[in-house]
């Protein structure tokens, strides 16, 4: 699916960097549900209630910065449809791997490899349900701001700090 108008989508992350709301560095570094390690992907909700319970994966409620973003150009694969989901030969029972359990046993997930499939395709991304909050939405987007898929933070006042200086 091509977006042609913006899609508003929620960011939650951690305060330490403010500086940097379009950064897929963390994922890069830790992996996730959708991408191995070494892979910079960007994860946000399509709701702002959706964006913090995914942040927040526990009964601890962590401090978090919360962006709202806006997509442009994007092609996602909408993996809430079945016959999307069909068509690359997998069931909904992908949402509920145990990705983690996978990687530790030193396979593969399932997740990873439809990411791959999707990568070779030309998708920027896909559009899954969330684990955390029953009923939204999330994307997880692994190409923008270099051709094609536009992602911008909305900061109409400038709030943000463009550097990590703020920390020091």
């Amino acid at each position: 699916m091509s977006e042609s108008e913006p899609v508003r989508l929620w960011r939650a992350y951690v305060p330490r960097w403010a500086h940097a709301p379009l950064s897929g560095d963390g994922a890069a570094r830790f992996g996730g549900r959708w991408n191995p390690v070494g892979l910079p992907t960007i994860y946000a909700a399509r709701e702002l209630s959706t964006a913090w319970a995914e942040y927040n994966q526990s009964f601890v409620q962590h401090p978090a910065l919360i962006a709202q973003l806006e997509l442009r150009h994007a092609w996602l694969a909408d993996m809430m449809a079945p016959d999307v989901l069909a068509d690359f030969g997998v069931t909904d029972d992908i949402h509920r791997e145990e990705w983690r359990d996978a990687l530790d046993q030193g396979v593969v997930p399932a997740t990873h490899r439809l990411q791959a499939e999707l990568t070779s395709r030309g998708f920027d991304g896909l559009i899954y349900p969330s684990f955390m909050s029953p009923g939204g939405s999330c994307v997880a987007l692994w190409r923008w701001n270099a051709g094609g898929a536009e992602l911008t933070v909305i900061n109409p006042e400038s709030r943000l700090p463009k550097t990590p200086a703020s920390w020091l």
